[in-house]
This record gives C-alpha cells, structure tokens and sequence, in this order.
C-alpha cells in the first residue's frame, strides 16, 4: 500500500485527464470520491478534451458533483471533435503544453496506453509526452471493442461511493443512457471485479495501469 504524500506543502494536486465527458467519471470516479474522503486536502484540476453543447454541460455538472470538498477545483472542458483526436494531434499537443506550463501534479490519472479506442489512445500518449517524472496512473474505460487487461494497481472503493459513482453517472449523463452498455449493472460489475481481483475489504475497487513507479 502506497501512501502518497504531496511535493510541496498544501494540498495533494491531482491532474484528471479524459478524452470525453463521462470518461473520468467511469474510468476513475469512485477513486476521485475514495481520496476526498482522506485527511489530506485536495487539489484537482480536471480536463475534458471534447464536450460541445449538452455534452460540456453534462461535464461540467458532473465534475462539480464528484469534486465536491476538493480544496480547489478547476474543470476544463475543450471542443476537439470527438473520434477524430489523432488527425487534430498538433492541436491536441499544443494544449497539453499550456498545462505543463501551469500545473505541476502529484498525481495524474490519464487513458490506458493500450485502450482501443483512438481518441483515448492519443490522450495517454501525449500524457506521457508531456509529463515526464510523475506518478501516473491509467485507468480503464468498459466499451464495445473490448480490450480490457489486467491492471496491477487498484484503489478499494467503498459500497457507499460506488452507489454515488453510479447514480451520478446515470443522472448526470443523460445522452448516454440510450447506450446499452451505459447501465448499472455495467459498472457495477467492473468495481466487483477489480474488488475481487485486490481481496478489498468493501469487495470493490478500480484498477489502474502503472507502467513507471518511483518508490
């Protein structure tokens, strides 16, 4: 068990990076809610690289809801166009660059390097791109193509925020719910699994992928 304790004095600085509106939230939500619980103050900067119209307001609402008691928050949301990230990498690359210049994270959670879709593939790369020696932290997102691996780090989430997570997603993500994998049932079954997989004593977590670990 990892204790991670900030560079600086304050609070904990935690860099959230999605692809699209709501993959933060599936993909890392209840660690989010998991780590406002903690002692420790938090600092959250969360970024959105494609949410337009009501896709921006489901972002925007949802991040305020999961980032409820964070110290600071600040929640951007950009237009790139969603499916089309790899044909945008110059624009894409130019905005990780304004963050590098602006943020110095303790913890950042970022796409998995072997996602299959493109758009969350281009985000892990240029997370790792931009920033060099942090503790990153990739997270797993259920879809269509599968693709799910086998993580080799996990965050034990409570039975209580795991009902939070999901009634948050379901609620505040209303042009997804015609989706037939964007159910209940769906996440729920990921945060069993991921309990079963680190013996959690709640009997959920999240899994992540860390490929660099500076102990």
């Amino acid at each position: 068990m990892l204790t991670f304790s900030p560079s600086t004095r304050g609070a904990l600085h935690v860099l959230m990076l999605g692809a699209h509106a709501d993959d933060l939230e599936i993909g890392c939500g209840g660690t989010m809610l998991e780590l406002l619980r903690r002692p420790r103050p938090l600092r959250v900067s969360w970024v959105v690289f494609s949410g337009v119209g009501r896709r921006e307001q489901e972002a925007r609402r949802s991040a305020r809801h999961f980032l409820r008691g964070a110290r600071r928050q600040e929640v951007i949301v950009e237009r790139f166009r969603d499916g089309y990230f790899p044909t945008q990498h110059r624009e894409i690359k130019d905005c990780f660059e304004r963050l590098k210049a602006r943020v110095r994270p303790d913890m950042i959670f970022t796409h998995a390097r072997d996602d299959l879709h493109q758009d969350h593939r281009l985000i892990s790369e240029l997370t790792w791109n931009t920033f060099r020696d942090h503790a990153i932290f990739e997270y797993e997102i259920v879809k269509y193509d599968g693709g799910l691996g086998s993580p080799n780090a996990f965050v034990p989430v409570s039975a209580a925020n795991c009902r939070r997570k999901i009634t948050l997603l379901m609620r505040e993500f209303g042009t997804q719910r015609s989706r037939r994998w964007f159910t209940p049932q769906t996440f729920m079954a990921m945060l069993r699994l991921r309990g079963v997989e680190c013996n959690s004593p709640s009997g959920y977590a999240e899994g992540f992928h860390v490929r660099k670990l500076l102990l």
